[in-house]
Formats: structure tokens, sequence, C-alpha cells
């Protein structure tokens, strides 16, 4: 018997060892890249092997939405867990709250070293990206981020940066370039011991598109647009290829979650179209401005590799992570309009408890399981659309007559939702109980 306990001493210590391991967290988001620009979507002009391979390698969520139908809202989403009217990130280039709590904070607290690279779009600034100073209030910084090389809105090829305020040039494809400079951060870290938390937020494939001509050489047929836009694809596929193999040749791919997204829908008028057969594009609260491709790769967590149809979104980043990262339930701010996909990790689960909510410029939406309904202002009224996704992708048969029942059940979560949202805009989160007011927000032009 002494003997039997001596054995399972060294074998405890071990379990108890694996388990206490913190898993690494990069995230990955595209820019603009809609559901139907994937190689493994059988697109008919863009190859994307490495995104193919991480699919194969993990978790491909073909049910998955953005935050919101442009850009900023999701990225506030993602650092939050929160539908991004809450954050008072209202539409692109609105700053996120000061008040908000975010991953990047939660992280840092937690032990990870915490790094941003590329596109923020969080501090208020519209228009062509630039570099970010360290006097602007809301920079990666300010929001829980130790390491930032960022710009504040696109960029595309020989970028200038800013790495924590000062100035950096680069020469080449900016998604390469930022995958990188974040494999630098992440084996500082990693040869450290230390877990890490990194963002990557691509500027690929947001207009203007000025792509390498190796890049555009499978696309002659198509428009020069179409070239510039697929070839900027090819660049960051290829980087996501770097990234993958550099986790690999440090020996951390095993324990480190990678969580790749687009920001929303897909762009109209390209030839071949971005969103895969959904219907509109960027900017709509119809699937093809919602809906994106997403994979989430992690060797040790995800026992199953699989294509999944469950209802999933940006605002279920932060309890997920929160979840596998051991983070304290003080650090997401409530409510919470996510929920976290771990059980995911391990198995399909039954349906969706909590519906996917959308609120952006007066329109609301929810995704409840196969069911979504829409809400649009119109003449000072309220139209209702309601569509079964399972069997109507493209959102063409209104079954707001046809349904009363889902439809009455889902205008009412509707309600409450745009209730609970308005409530957040005027500050009943915080502990003010109120919108305080921003720091000031310094750009470029106004600096001396």
């Amino acid at each position: 018997m002494k003997n039997l306990v001596l054995l399972f001493i060294p074998l405890l210590f071990t379990i108890n060892s694996l388990s206490a391991a913190k898993p690494n967290v990069v995230l990955v988001m595209a820019d603009d890249q809609g559901w139907g620009q994937m190689g493994y979507m059988n697109h008919p002009a863009l190859k994307t092997p490495h995104l193919d391979a991480m699919s194969e390698n993990g978790l491909r969520l073909d049910r998955f939405y953005a935050g919101g139908p442009v850009c900023s809202p999701t990225r506030a989403t993602v650092l939050t867990g929160r539908t991004h009217d809450r954050t008072g990130v209202f539409d692109h280039g609105y700053a996120l709250r000061i008040q908000e709590k975010t991953l990047g904070q939660a992280m840092k607290r937690a032990g990870y070293a915490t790094g941003h690279f590329g596109k923020w779009h969080l501090n208020g600034l519209r228009g062509p990206g630039a570099p970010i100073f360290k006097e602007d209030s809301h920079h990666p910084g300010a929001f829980g981020f130790d390491e930032w090389l960022s710009v504040t809105n696109f960029f595309d090829r020989n970028p200038i940066m800013s790495r924590k305020g000062k100035i950096e040039e680069y020469s080449g494809d900016s998604s390469e370039i930022i995958v990188d400079e974040a494999l630098k951060f992440i084996k500082a870290n990693a040869t450290a011991n230390k877990p890490f938390f990194t963002v990557i937020w691509y500027g690929t494939p947001h207009d203007p598109w000025t792509a390498a001509k190796a890049d555009k050489k499978s696309f002659t047929k198509l428009s020069q647009k179409a070239q510039e836009h697929y070839g900027e694809l090819v660049a960051m596929d290829r980087s996501i290829g770097t990234l993958r193999k550099g986790l690999r040749e440090m020996g951390v791919a095993q324990n480190t979650l990678v969580w790749f997204m687009s920001d929303n829908g897909g762009l109209p008028r390209l030839d071949p179209p971005a969103t895969g057969g959904l219907r509109s594009f960027k900017g709509s609260m119809y699937d093809g401005g919602l809906r994106v491709p997403a994979i989430i790769e992690w060797p040790k967590g995800i026992s199953k590799i699989r294509i999944t149809k469950y209802p999933a979104g940006a605002v279920d980043v932060f309890p997920t992570i929160a979840e596998v990262a051991g983070l304290e339930k003080s650090d997401l701010l409530k409510p919470q309009d996510g929920m976290s996909l771990a059980k995911l990790f391990l198995k399909e689960p039954g349906p969706r408890r909590k519906p996917l909510p959308f609120r952006s410029r007066g329109r609301i939406a929810v995704v409840d399981n196969d069911y979504k309904m829409i809400s649009f202002p119109d003449r000072g009224k309220t139209r209702y659309e309601l569509y079964n996704l399972a069997n109507d992708m493209s959102e063409q048969d209104n079954l707001v007559k046809k349904e009363p029942k889902i439809a009455n059940q889902l205008r009412k979560k509707i309600k409450a939702i745009d209730a609970s949202v308005t409530a957040s805009v005027n500050g009943q989160d915080y502990p003010e109980k109120k919108v305080t007011p921003q720091p000031p927000r310094i750009f470029w032009w106004e600096r001396e």
C-alpha cells in the first residue's frame, strides 16, 4: 500500500501540473474578409492552404458571427464580451470607454505577457491608419497591453507603425510584418516561461489594396481591384503559416489557443463574391454583414477536430478565454452578452442557451439557434423580419406571418436587448452609474 501511494504521488503531481499550466492565447483577426473567402469554402479563385491546414487541425466554426457589421464594434466586443453599443463604440471610429473592463487587463492581472500587433481602431480615429502616439489616452496600453506595435486603422504594404508611441517604418507586406513582430514577442516570453496573450489584428483585406506582384499572379483574369484584394489575402494566409510554424518551432503550439476570425462580413462589388452565398455585405444586419470565417486551434484543449454549425460569435471570446485561462468572474463587466465555448471544444452541446445579440445604427438583430430576427426602423415604426437559417441561409423567406409564435418570442427578446443595451449606453453598468467624460485623444495632426 505504501509503495502504491508513493507511485500515485508523482502521477498526481503530473496531472495537477498539466491542469495548472496556463494556455497561451493568440487572437487573430482579418479586416473585411468575407465568410466565403476561404479555400475550404471552395472559393472559385482564392486558395488559403495555411488557413485550411489550421481548420483541419482544430475547430472550424461555420456559424460564427462578428460583434457587429463593421470594424471597430467587433474589436470592442472581442475585448469586452459585450455587444458594442454598450461600450460606447457605436460605429467605426468611436473610442472604447475607459470605464470598460477588457480582456487585455484581465490577462495581465492573471500573469500573462500581453501584446497587441496591427490595427487598433478603438481610439476614436476615423480615416486612414496612422501611428498611435504615447500621449493618446486610448492606446492599447490603456486597455491592458504591455507591448504594442499598432496603427489607428487600416494599413497596407510598407507601413508606418507605432511601438508604444515610438514611430517605426517597415518594408513589405503588413500581414507578414506584424506576424514576424508578434513572434519575437512570443519567443521572448516563451523563453522566459511566461504565458502570453497576443492579439494580431491585420489590415488585410481592407482597401486600399496593394499586393505584391507574386501574390497577384493567380488572379490575372480578374479585375485589377480583385487582383490586389485577393493578392493581399494570399500574403495574409502565408503569414498564418508563418505563425503556426513559429509556434511549433518554439515548442509551444500544443498549449497555445489560436483563434482566427474576421471583423465583419465581406465587401460588395467583388468578383468572385466575398460572402459565399449569404445575403448582403459589410454594414448589413443580414448574415452577409455579420457571419464571418472562424477557426480555433488548440491541440491540448480541442479533443475532436471537426466542423461545427453551433452558433457562436465574437461576444463569446472573452468568456471562453476567461474559463480556459482561469480568470476571475469580476474581470468581466456585467451584463455579458456572450458565453463560454469551452464545452464545444470537447463535444457538440445542445441548443445554444443564450441568443447572439446585435445593435447597430438603429437596427437590432438576434440569432437564436436556427432562427434570426432583425428589426428595422421604418418611418417612425419598426419593421421585423424573421428567418430560419437552417433552411434559408440567404434570408429570402420572411417568416414573421408564417410563424407568429416564434416571431413574438424573438420580438420580446429584441425589445429586452434594446432596453438592456440602452441602460448600458447611459452608464448603468459602471460603478458611477453614468458615463464619465472620456479623456482627450491626441491624433497625429494635433501633435506639435
